[in-house]
């Protein structure tokens, strides 16, 4: 008898990444296509729907073994219907993204944040390995995250839950933050605030190496600045302390709240491994409630672009 399949996708702002799973969360069949953001969004749905059942009839696949969709979608959700408030990036508002792919697919489709759902994926299939109660935290363009308890993702009454990035790290002086604050964790400890606070150290001390690279290059990026710190320069120290800094405290104050068993940090920035993790963990020992410090792990993510398509077929099998 063949077996079933669940559809997981991850919709991001250049590519959207694809997978066949089967019901345990294995991945069958990976791949990705462009999203298209001409005529605000309207063809990224048909893309999808489109690439799915191309990519089920290649790999030998029956239609009828595909039992229903999860998507991952950047912006605000309404979960329970599948309404978009607003992906800026996607071009979309109020768009009933679940009702356009089901009449595309005509299997059950089911929704959520993109963070989330990588979230899920690690908890699954990852770094969570099956903790029920886990705090993921996404460090890449901005700083997104996912909250699982009781193994069920946390959306509040409004689905903005988990908006970890926009947690006030700096009080005084902050920057200014996409959402409309200052001083938002995301400004200091995503891949764009590290490269950006990199520069500003970078001209404050010019002779040395990120000083020097940054003459040279005229840009940096976080792994820039990783890579200088490493090497024992002070001003890129300067930078990763201060962000490690603050995503310790934040972490802390999350879980002195939630009492999870994990936190999975994730992310392109997360690439630093252990000597980023090293530096959270100091800071978040010395802010958690002794009893949460010593029993919360706190663990590189292990799925990397995988983790968003794996949440979004949990996605699927948990509602079907």
């Amino acid at each position: 008898m063949e077996k079933h399949l669940l559809a997981g996708v991850d919709i991001g702002g250049t590519t959207v990444k694809l997978a066949l799973t089967d019901l345990e969360g294995n991945i069958l069949e990976k791949w990705e296509i462009h999203t298209d953001v001409s005529n605000a969004g309207r063809n990224i749905v048909k893309d999808i729907a489109d690439s799915v059942s191309a990519k089920l009839k290649e790999a030998g696949f029956d239609f009828s073994r595909l039992l229903g969709l999860g998507i991952g979608a950047p912006g605000f959700i309404n979960t329970e219907i599948g309404l978009i408030y607003e992906a800026v990036n996607l071009g979309w508002k109020n768009y009933y993204l679940k009702d356009e792919m089901e009449k595309l697919l005509s299997v059950p489709v089911f929704t959520d944040n993109d963070a989330n759902l990588a979230a899920a994926g690690e908890m699954w299939k990852g770094a969570g390995n099956g903790a029920e109660n886990l705090l993921c935290i996404t460090l890449g363009t901005g700083v997104g995250g996912g909250i699982i308890a009781g193994g069920e993702i946390i959306h509040g009454m409004s689905g903005m839950a988990g908006e970890i990035g926009h947690i006030t790290a700096v009080m005084e002086d902050g920057g200014p933050c996409n959402c409309g604050k200052h001083g938002c964790l995301e400004t200091v400890a995503s891949a764009t605030g590290i490269a950006r606070e990199g520069m500003k150290a970078a001209e404050r001390d010019p002779a040395g190496k990120l000083g020097t690279l940054y003459k040279e290059t005229g840009r940096l990026i976080a792994k820039d600045v990783f890579d200088c710190a490493k090497e024992g320069d002070n001003a890129a120290l300067e930078v990763v302390n201060h962000a490690a800094a603050h995503l310790g405290l934040a972490l802390a104050n999350l879980a002195n709240a939630l009492n999870p068993e994990m936190i999975v940090v994730g992310g392109g920035v997360s690439k630093a491994g252990d000597y980023l993790i090293n530096k959270i963990e100091q800071v978040f020992k010395r802010h958690a409630i002794p009893k949460i410090a010593m029993e919360t792990r706190i663990r590189e993510a292990q799925l990397g672009n995988d983790a968003g398509v794996i949440g979004a077929a949990w996605l699927a099998k948990q509602n079907l």
